[in-house]
């Protein structure tokens, strides 16, 4: 009978975990993106281009908190002229659990002229506490951490990405406003996204159908008015960005697919 009990005792710990799980990790359904993921694109000044980039799924789970996570890389450098005034070579990672779709870890690899910035933030989902620490300017060497109160499921800028991508948009009418929020540096930022219809997009990779979307942009000193940035997404259910355009006060500026591979569904290319 004690045997019994204590089979019963853990057991009911074993359910009270999982629910706990469950409820700080509530999973998300995916059907856009897997491990090996990588889209290559090109950065525009006007007619020049400027910079080239990439967006890579590594084709391993790694472990962060005991939970799976995909691990995510952002990378953009200058090329060309440009490459000799701004000499830009930046990397933005994350670490995003395979079920919930939060990051557990985000990180910056700044470096672009003579400034550089490493920046890593921990994402205490259970506690509800997030830690973020830089590196000294003059020693190189990391900071202390400042902490910051989570709310539930909050999501850096590569894991709220991801999510958007994910998002059920079924219902979704012209003119309606997608909000998405997160965590960036040092605060919590909240931004209106409308969605614009469908369009199709030439691209280096072939013309797209693509579902349009122009985030609601804060008055600022770089983009031109409230509709200055429009993207436009795969219409299908890997929903990858496929081309940005961006209008500054000091010209034009964009961001174009030129190579993918690893997709987990085919990519919605016009009927040539």
């Amino acid at each position: 009978m004690k045997k019994l009990a204590l089979g019963i005792s853990v057991l009911l710990l074993l359910a009270g975990f999982i629910s706990e799980q469950g409820t700080i990790y509530p999973a998300v359904k995916n059907e856009s993106f897997k491990k090996g993921e990588v889209i290559h694109f090109k950065m525009t000044y006007g007619i020049f281009t400027v910079g080239k980039g990439s967006a890579q799924i590594h084709p391993k789970y790694f472990k962060m908190n005991n939970r799976d996570c995909f691990k995510v890389d952002v990378y953009g450098r200058t090329v060309g002229m440009v490459d000799w005034v701004a000499d830009v070579d930046d990397q933005w990672g994350a670490y995003i659990d395979t079920v919930a779709l939060v990051p557990h870890m985000f990180y910056r690899r700044i470096r672009e002229g003579k400034y550089k910035k490493d920046e890593e933030t921990n994402f205490d989902h259970v506690n509800g506490k997030i830690a973020v620490k830089a590196t000294d300017r003059k020693t190189g060497k990391f900071k202390e951490p400042q902490f910051y109160d989570a709310p539930a499921q909050v999501r850096d800028m590569i894991a709220g990405f991801l999510y958007l991508r994910v998002m059920d948009l079924s219902k979704t009418r012209i003119g309606d406003t997608i909000p998405v929020t997160g965590f960036f540096e040092d605060e919590f930022y909240k931004m209106n996204i409308i969605y614009h219809g469908k369009e199709v997009v030439k691209t280096k990779v072939g013309k797209i159908n693509a579902l349009v979307f122009k985030p609601v942009m804060p008055k600022n000193k770089l983009f031109d008015g409230e509709n200055s940035i429009t993207a436009w997404f795969s219409d299908d259910k890997n929903r990858i960005p496929v081309k940005i355009s961006a209008n500054m006060f000091i010209g034009s500026a964009g961001v174009e697919l030129t190579e993918y591979s690893g997709l987990k569904n085919p990519l919605n290319l016009v009927n040539r």
